[in-house]
């Protein structure tokens, strides 16, 4: 097996590995993580060179880095491809003081053993959208490019690090799924969506409070309830879970989110409700 950087030209393999075990991500996701880490990225060959599998890595300034996107053909499976990339991507950043990622239970174990300890736990869950009669108009209202600045401010100290990058890309791509609350003119919360292959997915959803968070993600629903919607959610607020459970919403599976290192900047979980998604954080 070949490791070498990914490249523009590497997408559709990264797209193909994404269909073949049921990833949501489309092509403005990758071009995404090869804007943000140009030389971060890895793609797996086998021996004529095809790729079998994929790992992204996201460093956000100097308060943490991410790995994402740790894809291998399913025929290539359980052969150490995994755990090769996985190696790989800490290599790339061994310089950085905390790595974090977003774990499935199988997953976690393999993390576990390579240093990794539990942050707190997530729950993917997923919305139809003949549910949309349950939800209500609000108060929130569609974000706008002039909000996209003070958002990010916002945005700074609860998730931890500056990621103004992904959030203009991100609305640029969908901007009918983005929506900010506001006290004056001040951000109360906001929250993004974007396309994807099967879903919709929905976040981040940052906010003051669960009255926030659930405008914020009542009007999205509501602005595009055509697809069906995932949303991986932190359970923080009783008050909150007990809410997209009477939007209905229903839980898929579980994730937990994990760091390596000093997690010196963790951010104010208590203010996030739902995640951009474990392929960025």
């Amino acid at each position: 097996m070949i490791l070498r950087p990914m490249l523009a030209n590497d997408i559709q393999a990264g797209l193909s590995l994404c269909r073949a075990i049921g990833w949501n991500q489309l092509s403005a996701d990758w071009e995404l993580f090869l804007k943000l880490s140009p030389e971060g990225c890895r793609v797996a060959l086998d021996e004529i060179h095809k790729v079998i599998g994929t790992v992204t890595t996201v460093r956000y300034q100097d308060h943490f880095s991410w790995i994402g996107m740790v894809l291998v053909d399913p025929s290539r499976q359980r052969q150490g491809t995994g755990i090769q990339l996985l190696n790989e991507a800490l290599a790339i950043l061994a310089d950085e003081k905390t790595v974090k990622l977003d774990a499935t239970p199988a997953g976690r174990e393999v993390y576990l053993k390579l240093g990794f300890r539990e942050e707190y736990p997530l729950t993917r869950m997923r919305w139809s959208p003949e549910n949309a009669g349950l939800l209500r108009v609000n108060r929130a209202r569609q974000i706008e490019k002039d909000d996209l600045q003070k958002i990010a401010l916002f945005d700074l100290d609860v998730f931890g690090a500056d990621r103004r990058v992904i959030l203009n890309d991100l609305w640029q791509r969908d901007p009918e799924m983005c929506f900010v609350v506001e006290e004056g003119n001040d951000v109360r919360g906001y929250c993004l969506g974007r396309r994807g292959y099967t879903y919709l997915h929905l976040g981040p959803v940052i906010a003051h409070n669960v009255s926030d968070a659930t405008d914020l993600a009542s009007a999205a629903l509501l602005a595009c309830s055509r697809k069906p919607v995932i949303t991986d959610v932190l359970h923080h607020s009783e008050e909150w879970i007990a809410w997209l459970s009477a939007a209905g919403f229903s839980e898929l599976r579980p994730l937990t989110r994990m760091f390596r290192g000093a997690n010196a900047w963790p951010g104010l979980p208590e203010k996030q409700f739902a995640i951009l998604g474990p392929e960025f954080g």
